[in-house]
């Protein structure tokens, strides 16, 4: 199993930020788009991933430097054999000092079930003299290791994960699937693939989809809410109309109320994105239309009307201000 450190090309003391920039570099050497006919640069490309997603993750980064896991994640031998992480000489998974002094002065807490191992050690020394069947002796298999997990990004367009549109996503063996988004979609979330990751002795490791939602031109989003800047003209916001704006779902009718001002915010329920309440799907959030009254600079009409017009040195809109 590879030294995640050794792997990207970086010291034990790198930075986030320079682990992030070897990863950069060698994915883009490696990926499978450039290197279709290239299978061990393939294998590479995902030990890379691997090797990435684990020092960026702070815990995992942790445990591994501390010998309680492998360069794959996995929990480390409780035994070792070599006195390495994990080992007899010294380890989380291992055996500990016991300071309530307990009988040899060691805490068995997290070490494997110490009853199992004698017995397959003793087992056959009645008729053989020896150990049980088994490596070293033991009479029960160490699990097999399942292969590495295989990390892949998703770009969503922002009207698709609004939607829940299914994905297509092309696999690092070449093989295309459909991926079914999640409610609560979000910038960051993962979905896991079982089953799609690289093949190991004791079975295939999962490919892991992190999710980034593309930024729309003219939507945003505000939680599970969807907002939207909505231009109007004079006419429009003075004697009330009927205008047609865009949503995530296509376009609609909207009724704009006579009188209406810039900034007056009008909602279109369950147009937003999809959203979870207590792990059920709890509907869909809202479209925020914001009115902006566009006011053409060079019309003389207008410019006309306003000087003449009675009112318009009455009130004070920027009264509540205090100003």
């Amino acid at each position: 199993m590879a030294d995640p450190y050794q792997t990207l090309g970086v010291a034990r003391t790198a930075s986030e930020a320079e682990i992030k920039k070897a990863y950069r570099k060698l994915a883009k050497e490696l990926h499978p788009d450039k290197n279709k006919d290239n299978p061990k640069a393939t294998e590479r490309f995902s030990q890379v991933t691997n090797a990435y997603d684990l020092l960026t993750d702070k815990d995992k980064r942790a445990r591994f430097d501390r010998g309680e896991i492998d360069g794959d994640g996995n929990p480390a031998s409780p035994f070792g054999f070599g006195g390495g992480p994990g080992g007899f000489g010294g380890g989380t998974a291992g055996f500990r000092p016991n300071p309530a002094g307990g009988p040899g002065g060691f805490d068995f807490e997290g070490a494997p079930d110490l009853g199992d191992v004698f017995e397959g050690l003793f087992s056959g020394g009645a008729k053989g003299g020896g150990f049980a069947s088994g490596f070293g002796g033991f009479g029960r298999r160490q699990p097999q290791p399942k292969g590495a997990n295989v990390a892949y990004r998703l770009n969503v367009p922002f009207v698709e994960a609004a939607t829940l549109k299914p994905q297509r996503v092309t696999l690092a063996d070449g093989k295309p699937i459909d991926l079914k988004l999640p409610a609560n979609l979000e910038n960051g979330t993962q979905m896991r693939l079982a089953g799609k990751g690289q093949v190991g002795p004791g079975g295939a490791g999962d490919g892991i989809v992190t999710i980034n939602i593309q930024p729309h031109r003219f939507f945003t989003r505000d939680g599970d809410d969807v907002r939207l800047d909505l231009p109007i003209s004079l006419a429009e916001a003075v004697l009330g109309a009927s205008v047609k704006v865009p949503t995530v779902e296509g376009a609609v009718m909207l009724t704009v109320p006579k009188g209406t001002s810039s900034g007056k915010v009008l909602r279109l329920r369950g147009r937003g994105f999809h959203k979870k309440d207590g792990g059920k799907e709890g509907g869909r959030g809202d479209q925020l239309v914001t009115l902006m009254v566009d006011v053409p600079a060079d019309d003389a009409a207008l410019i006309e009307f306003v000087q003449g017009w009675p009112g318009r040195d009455k009130g004070n809109p920027r009264g509540n201000l205090g100003v």
